[in-house]
């Protein structure tokens, strides 16, 4: 959007997701704009583990990068195990400015990601087509990986639950790498440690990932009163995956919306014609807004689905 691109002229990512009436104003910029339902914050993957002593830093086009990565049993005990006001009171404070300026019928969707795709971008520094480092450590290390993850799960679960506390009212935790581990895998290294952190947040919860179209029924049993669904498996396949007694997000193909609005229309006619009004779907993309989406579109795609489903 040009009023978010117009403040990142001028403050760096993390200079506006830590002081809180910037980071309220850009979790709001969409909410005003496309009058959609729903604030969701505005926070990096990244922002508890740089309380923990985490050295991250943002580039461009590539996303954050870990340098020195976090690769042995020392480098686990090094970590810090911070209380979330302290480490992250300027978010708690950008959720109670959020919370303060929505209406009543509009939520606050809190943020946080799962401790398996952050523990793979801490042992690798980067994103990473597959990555290897993690899954190595995960084989030839377990011990490490399992205590890296304890670490993380412990400082994630009070900062889901201190979001709630300052007013979010729905958290989403984020697995955006899950998809990169087989079943067996995904229960033996991940599932356990977003089940605790799901658990610990006292609002209804999202678990969202992408490329697991393979783990829906395992991430129903590691929690979530919604499962995400991305646009790599129709809605209505992916909701019975899921179970119909739990609710679904989703699960537009964000690069739909660089297509002309007839092909844009039709797609979102198509999941929710797969909802079949069912009670439990939240319409929404199945992974973020690209770069270079007319924001029109967006607002168009919102007053549409609304009509849709009045």
């Amino acid at each position: 959007m040009p009023e978010y691109r117009a403040l990142r002229e001028r403050h760096e990512f993390f200079e506006i997701a830590g002081t809180p009436e910037l980071c309220a104003e850009v979790t709001l910029q969409p909410v005003r704009r496309h009058d959609v339902d729903a604030a969701v914050l505005f926070a990096d993957i990244m922002t508890p583990v740089v309380g923990m002593g985490v050295p991250v830093e943002l580039v461009e086009a590539v996303g954050p990068v870990i340098d020195p990565p976090i690769r042995s049993a020392a480098d686990v005990a090094r970590l810090r195990t911070p209380q979330p006001e302290a480490a992250c009171a300027p978010v708690l404070e950008a959720i109670r400015l959020i919370r303060s300026e929505l209406s009543d019928e509009k939520a606050v969707v809190g943020f946080c990601g799962a401790p398996f795709t952050v523990a793979c971008y801490l042992v690798e520094g980067r994103a990473s087509r597959d990555f290897l480092r993690a899954k190595e450590l995960m084989y030839r290390d377990p011990s490490t990986w399992h205590a890296l993850l304890e670490r993380l799960t412990e400082t994630f679960a009070a900062y889901v639950a201190a979001q709630a506390e300052a007013g979010a009212d729905v958290i989403q935790l984020f697995d955006s790498w899950a998809g990169v581990l087989s079943p067996k895998d995904y229960d033996a290294f991940a599932a356990p440690y977003s089940t605790r952190v799901l658990a610990a947040a006292p609002v209804p919860t999202i678990h969202f990932g992408t490329g697991t179209a393979g783990l829906l029924a395992n991430m129903r049993e590691a929690g979530g009163d919604v499962i995400g669904l991305d646009w790599r498996i129709a809605l209505d396949r992916g909701w019975a995956a899921v179970g119909l007694d739990r609710g679904v997000q989703g699960n537009l193909d964000p690069a739909v919306l660089l297509a002309p609005w007839e092909a844009v229309g039709a797609a979102a006619d198509d999941v929710l014609h797969r909802a079949g009004g069912r009670r439990g779907h939240v319409f929404n993309l199945g992974h973020g807004v690209l770069p270079g989406t007319d924001p029109d579109v967006i607002t168009r795609l919102a007053a549409h689905v609304r009509e849709q489903t009045a």
